[in-house]
């Protein structure tokens, strides 16, 4: 599956790291308070400018993975439609994963960044 970035440059991500990326946002989604399926589809997709459009087939099972690790728990509520929905909240553990996450996320973006200005100079690092 090709996908375009907002930036217009077209990939094609592996599966763990799209699982991944799509563990990642939902922890950091659900940091603003407990919320069902859709709504954690709406603000990952608002969040990255469309950038990040996931499917309900990666999102629920991401969903039960991180309940299964104990980094979300979830309860039945009904939503403001009226409607029985599934709402997730983070856990303290999946407070202390994302904070994890971010770090190893910055390393990444600082070490290609660091590339990435070896490669505007020639190759020199």
């Amino acid at each position: 599956m090709t996908e375009t970035l907002a930036t217009g440059v077209a990939f094609q991500p592996d599966q763990s790291a799209e699982l991944h990326n799509i563990i990642h946002g939902e922890l950091r989604t659900l940091q603003w308070g407990p919320s069902h399926g859709y709504g954690i589809v709406h603000a990952l997709r608002t969040s990255s400018g469309d950038a990040l459009q996931v499917e309900t087939g990666s999102l629920y099972p991401a969903l039960h993975r991180l309940e299964r690790q104990g980094w979300v728990s979830s309860e039945w509520k009904v939503t403001e439609s009226n409607q029985r929905a599934k709402f997730y909240r983070i856990t303290a553990t999946g407070k202390r994963q994302l904070a994890v996450d971010r770090g190893r996320w910055q390393q990444m973006v600082d070490v290609i960044d660091l590339i990435m200005q070896g490669d505007s100079e020639g190759g020199k690092a």
